[in-house]
């Protein structure tokens, strides 16, 4: 049976994207359907974004660290500015995607596909029915809201960068990178902030000496914390919105963030109706060559549910069509996986946390604290932290845990020598650039802590 395209790709987002270009650029005839704008929740209201208002939200520390320099600042800020510079580079960004996508002669449709069957697709607002060898699933996730009374009273990343005014303070619920990554921002610009979190401690599944500095710098920033509480719902009190928490206590507030997970987008795509499995979750289940349970349905990035992270969705839309336009079956390997959280201080990591690698025999922990080299002029209390884990007696780097100023970029490069396999010898070998933060990771002498056999020695 002859059909309208070799692949139909559902979604242009990171992932989508990447597929599409790899696809096209090797042959094969390609559309991709998008109902919003091409770029998908990173580029359009998330990580791109984000980092923007990151960068807009430290000018008020550079200001203060300035003096001791012997600068002296005045400054003002101006929320609308920032809103519409950001836009205007969003803007520029989905161009060169366009760009990208044309360049590898890809179909864009602007429509909502539905799956109708194994190998087809119905777009809900044309009507027409495409059909395609096959079908790939890249419709990324949306924002999570609690089931609560006055949950339309709040708000979620997706409207937090179209705010037409900052409030005078906010509660942001939640404790992963989403949350904090908004704290930073608000308390960065003047808000009121005060994350709320059902656990005991934000960033659960991160090393712990990770959580914990990264609480006490964002507290010294100004950000408070509500452990162990939810909220249980919202009411409008005048310009304010009342806040009900799960303990019985009521507070105002000048505005509410959602920040309590995403889910991905199935809802309404026909999945199951074609064949589909989904996950208890709703995300699409997939082999690791991002297969379906259909043979000739594809999936990747967040609406996976596997690794939420652009980077590798971007992995897993080029390997897969490696896999299934160049006869090249390439898996992406999601065991190693660096991450940050683009909060202040900034904090990123890879590997083994202190807590995993101690279940898996013996292992040395090398721990630094210190102030960066920036705030030694200053009263800024902010301190660094890097941390190595490693196998006993100069074996093999597990974990690398880093806080504070260029902590992403740090462990970006650390991924190189740990895909490799490198040991703490092989760290030591490395001359030390003066006077860097960097340093620490190569001139540590003697562990800070040890396990052998599980146990703290």
């Amino acid at each position: 049976m002859a059909h309208d395209y070799d692949l139909i790709v559902i979604g242009a987002g990171s992932g989508g994207v990447r597929a599409a270009r790899v696809a096209g650029n090797l042959g094969a005839r390609v559309a991709i359907i998008e109902e919003y704008r091409v770029g998908g929740t990173c580029v359009i209201r998330g990580c791109v974004p984000k980092k923007l208002f990151v960068y807009a939200s430290r000018f008020a520390d550079l200001f203060e660290v300035a003096g001791s320099f012997g600068w002296t600042t005045t400054a003002e800020f101006d929320w609308p500015t920032l809103v519409r510079n950001k836009d205007r580079e969003i803007a520029r960004l989905e161009k060169a995607y366009v760009s990208g996508l044309e360049s590898a002669r890809v179909e864009i449709i602007r429509d909502r596909a539905i799956v109708t069957g194994p190998n087809s697709v119905r777009l809900a607002r044309d009507g027409r029915v495409l059909s395609a060898r096959y079908l790939l699933v890249a419709t990324g996730g949306h924002p999570h809201i609690p089931d609560i009374p006055g949950r339309e009273l709040g708000f979620t990343s997706n409207e937090a960068f179209h705010l037409e005014r900052l409030p005078h303070s906010v509660l942001i619920e939640g404790g992963g990178y989403v949350a904090l990554e908004f704290a930073t921002i608000f308390a960065g610009l003047g808000v009121d902030t005060t994350v709320i979190y059902r656990g005991r401690q934000i960033l659960r599944g991160f090393d712990d000496d990770l959580r914990t500095g990264l609480e006490a710098g964002m507290q010294e920033r100004g950000v408070k914390f509500i452990y162990e509480t939810t909220i249980r719902a919202l009411e409008k009190l005048g310009d304010e919105i009342s806040v009900q928490f799960s303990d019985g206590v009521a507070a105002p507030f000048g505005g509410v963030m959602f920040a309590t997970g995403r889910r991905a987008n199935t809802a309404g795509l026909g999945l199951e109706q074609a064949g589909v499995t989904l996950t208890e979750k709703g995300a699409v289940q997939v082999d690791k060559y991002s297969r379906t349970s259909v043979p000739s349905i594809y999936a990747v990035g967040d609406v996976t549910g596997r690794v939420e992270l652009t980077p590798v969705a971007i992995r897993e839309g080029w390997y897969f069509a490696e896999t299934v336009f160049n006869d090249n079956p390439m898996a992406v390997d999601h065991s190693l996986i660096g991450t940050a959280i683009f909060a202040e201080p900034e904090a990123a990591t890879i590997g083994l946390t202190e807590a995993e690698a101690a279940t898996h025999g013996d292992i040395d922990v090398y721990v630094t604290r210190f102030r960066p080299m920036l705030n030694t002029l200053s009263d800024s209390l902010q301190r660094m932290l890097l941390k190595l884990v490693t196998e006993a007696d100069g074996g093999k780097v597990l974990g690398v845990h880093v806080l504070g100023p260029g902590a992403a970029e740090l462990v970006q490069m650390a991924a190189i020598p740990l895909g490799m396999g490198a040991t703490k010898a092989d760290f030591d070998r490395a001359m030390a650039m003066h006077p860097t933060a960097a340093e620490e990771l190569v001139t540590f002498k003697a562990p800070t802590t040890r396990y052998r056999g599980g146990v703290k020695v």
